[in-house]
């Protein structure tokens, strides 16, 4: 009898031949299990990378004050008080040529834009901007190194942003930023709860600025050196539309800065003067203009003078998670150039410092004819005056930023 005619022997022919099969099966479905898993980490991978390169980047900050100073007796007794400052979303983005950026935020009394424009890039050297963004005057990004900033900021010749297009050329050294501004950011001159400081209509005044060019024009001496220095010269002119009598009055500034750059140091100076010509009705004075943000508002001089020193120190630190502590004192005042009119100032000493996504900032200011400071009357103080005195006010802003 041969062995294929064995029963027994037969059956296990069967079996291995089975057993074969399933192992085949198996090592099938093992290499196709990896396959799988090799695609799922590639696809895993190729949508990491995606996200890297994605061009749409989120961030925002969290905020908080503490603050105590001569606002009133009940707040001194209390040893300060402390709050939200402020809660902000920004997106920012970039397709090629195009980009945009855009700011929003909120506050325990409003809910507003900060910014938001679509630019292009125009070549290497130039690009164009179109939305609510950056007026170019003065020194810049910012005229003060402090978390309360200077009287330009307060008159609206500093951090400004209004609505209308931007072009921006820089090489060799110079950077020319020239503008056109239809109105200001939120186009409603009755609307108060906004970040920038411009002419509203409140009140007995419905003034509201439009059609304004502005022109910035800077060179910046041993740019890539240990001491660089930029110098610049800023102009802006206006209409000034008054709703009341359905005329057109006007307004300019000019300006001339000096920034400075010096291993360590930051020294800021800046030169500037403002003239607001109004078309109010019969009765209402043309010596002030009234401006409003954070909803808010408070007359000012019609015309003056406003002058900026201030200066800076990166101290060199060793300490466990601080990258950053800078020094300063920043100095500003109003010129008024109205007759009767007390002057106004303002003068900060402070710090901030820089721990990982934190920004501190510990300050004291001392004001005299200044809003928010003390117990002057914040309506009047850029204007005729507000007591006439020096007050102070201590504030320590916290912050974390995505």
């Amino acid at each position: 009898m041969s062995i294929c005619s064995d029963p027994a022997v037969g059956d296990t022919g069967a079996e291995i031949e089975a057993l074969k099969q399933r192992i085949e099966a198996l090592e099938q479905q093992r290499q196709t299990a990896q396959d799988e898993g090799l695609a799922d980490k590639q696809r895993a991978t190729q949508a990491s990378e995606k996200d890297e390169e994605t061009p749409v980047k989120l961030g925002g900050a969290l905020r908080f004050n503490y603050f105590n100073g001569e606002h009133s007796d009940d707040l001194e007794n209390r040893y300060g008080d402390t709050g939200l400052d402020l809660f902000r979303l920004n997106v920012n983005g970039e397709f090629d040529r195009l980009f945009f950026s855009a700011e929003y935020r909120f506050y325990r009394y409003m809910n507003t834009i900060h910014h938001g424009y679509v630019g292009y890039q125009l070549s290497d050297h130039s690009e164009i901007q179109g939305g609510i963004t950056r007026v170019p005057f003065g020194l810049l990004p910012y005229g003060a190194h402090n978390f309360w900033f200077g009287v330009p900021y307060y008159l609206g010749l500093a951090d400004d942003y209004d609505s209308g297009i931007k072009y921006q050329y820089s090489r060799d050294g110079w950077d020319t930023q020239l503008a056109f501004f239809k109105n200001a950011e939120l186009g409603n001159a009755g609307d108060l709860e906004r970040y920038s400081y411009d002419p509203v209509t409140t009140g007995a005044t419905a003034n509201q600025e439009s059609n304004t060019v502005n022109a910035r024009l800077t060179y910046t001496v041993n740019p890539q050196g240990s001491c660089s220095y930029e110098l610049g010269l800023s102009g802006q002119a206006g209409q000034l539309y008054n709703a009341d009598t359905a005329e057109d009055g006007d307004h300019w500034a000019a300006a001339t800065h000096l920034d400075t750059h010096c291993g360590r140091w930051n020294f800021q100076l800046q030169a500037a003067t403002y003239e607001y010509n109004p078309k109010n009705p019969a009765g209402v004075s043309t010596e002030t203009i009234t401006l409003g943000a954070f909803a808010d508002s408070y007359e000012i001089a019609a015309k003056g003078h406003v002058y900026v020193a201030n200066v800076a120190y990166n101290l060199p630190v060793n300490w466990p998670g601080i990258q950053l502590l800078t020094c300063y004192n920043d100095f500003s005042m109003l010129d008024k150039q109205i007759n009767g009119f007390d002057d106004s100032y303002i003068n900060t000493t402070g710090c901030l410092i820089n721990a990982g996504p934190t920004y501190t900032y510990v300050d004291i200011i001392r004001g005299k004819n200044m809003p928010y400071i003390g117990t002057s009357d914040a309506d009047n103080v850029l204007a005729s005056g507000g007591g006439n005195r020096w007050e102070t006010r201590f504030n320590i802003n916290f912050g974390i930023y995505w």
